[in-house]
Order: structure tokens, then sequence, then C-alpha cells
């Protein structure tokens, strides 16, 4: 029983050491910059400046699509086909159907549906477009997002393709409610590794929108 609780205490100490690693490492990886317009719980208005972001289009469903486009950013940012120094990884990386999206299409049928997705990292801010290492990867194309204004609805867990849908469905019902219009296709945005745990994980789904008049600045 002794031998037990010993194996349990050091296995608990693990565990705690291994959440205080991981919060440690989350906490300096560089994110963007917003400002918050209006928060409702999990829902919130947000006001981006422009982000540069290295970018690659895939095609397929969106799980699929995700994982294709991650190598080659990677090997981009860590210079492993290029000359030059490498380029810090940031959170999150973020992913887009390269079309436009109706509100009144069902969610349901945009997620397994094969399709083409841009999959975008976003460069560190102390980088301008022109001052980033030049891909050595012609799919691997440099950009500048201009400055936009985007509902969001945050939640954790897996990011299945059920579970964004749902959430892409009430941020869409929340913009509804609130008489704004969205303007572009939806953005999903991970935070974090494959291995964190669901509970600690950050997801989000992000539409561009154009505000009401009153709440234009």
């Amino acid at each position: 029983m002794k031998t037990l609780l010993i194996i349990g205490a050091a296995l608990l100490a693990l565990a705690v050491t291994a959440m205080a690693v991981f919060v440690f490492i989350v906490q300096n990886v560089e994110t963007p910059t917003y400002q918050v317009v209006t928060q409702d719980n999990a829902f919130e208005i947000r006001e981006y400046p422009p982000l540069v972001v290295a970018e690659v289009t895939r095609e397929g469903a969106r799980q699929t699509a995700l994982r294709a486009g991650f190598s080659p950013l990677a090997g981009y940012i860590f210079a492993k086909e290029r000359t030059g120094e490498r380029v810090a990884m940031t959170a999150p990386v973020i992913q887009q159907r390269d079309e436009s999206i109706a509100m009144t299409v069902p969610v349901t049928q945009t997620q397994n549906a094969a399709g083409m997705w841009t999959v975008r990292f976003i460069m560190p801010a102390s980088y301008r477009r022109d001052t980033l290492p030049a891909p050595a990867n012609a799919e691997v194309q440099l950009r500048e997002l201009p400055s936009r204004q985007c509902a969001v609805v945050r939640f954790s867990g897996r990011a299945t393709d059920e579970l964004i849908a749902a959430q892409e469905l009430a941020l869409r019902e929340w913009i509804k409610a609130r008489g704004l219009n969205a303007v572009a296709a939806p953005i999903y945005a991970y935070y974090n590794d494959p291995w964190t745990p669901g509970f600690l994980r950050r997801n989000e789904v992000m539409i561009d929108v154009a505000l009401p008049p009153q709440e234009n600045r």
C-alpha cells in the first residue's frame, strides 16, 4: 500500500510539473494583438491590425488540408529548405476555406466536403513582409492581411468537425442577433499542439463582419 502511495505521489508530481511546463510554453508563444470592442461571454468582436502571414493552399476535407498545409509552413519558419534565420513559431495556426459561404449554408455541410483551404502561420510582429526570409518553396506565399473587425467564439476541446460546426452555428446566430453582416468565410484558429489535453485547448471560430454604423469607429 505504501509503495502504491509513493508511486501515486510521484505520478501526481510529474503531472503537475508537466502542467507547469505547458503553461510556461503557452504563455511565451506570441499571439497577435487585438482590441476587444464587445464581449459577451464566449463571444467577442475584435479589431485586428494588419497581420503578415505565410500561407499555403491545400485541397481536401478540413483536417486533411490542415495537416497537409502545416508541413511546408513549418519547413519555412524552421529554415528547412531556405537560407537565413529561423522565424519563431506563433499562435494560432489559422485555416479558411477559399470561398464565400453564405449565412444560409448549413455549416454541417462545409466541414467534411473536399474543397480548397488556405492554411496560415501568423508571423511575429517584429517582421514586415519585406523583412522576412524569402521562401524556398514556391507554394509558400507571404502576404499582409488588412486590418479587420471580426466576431469570434472561443471554446476548448478537440477541434472535431462536429464541435467546430456547432460553435460556428452558435457564432452565426450571435452575429445575426446583433444585426451584423458576415463579409468573409469563417476562419478556424488552433492555438495548441496535438498533444495538449482537450480541456486545456484553445480554439476559435472567427468571421469578419461589418459593424452597424453606431458601432463602427
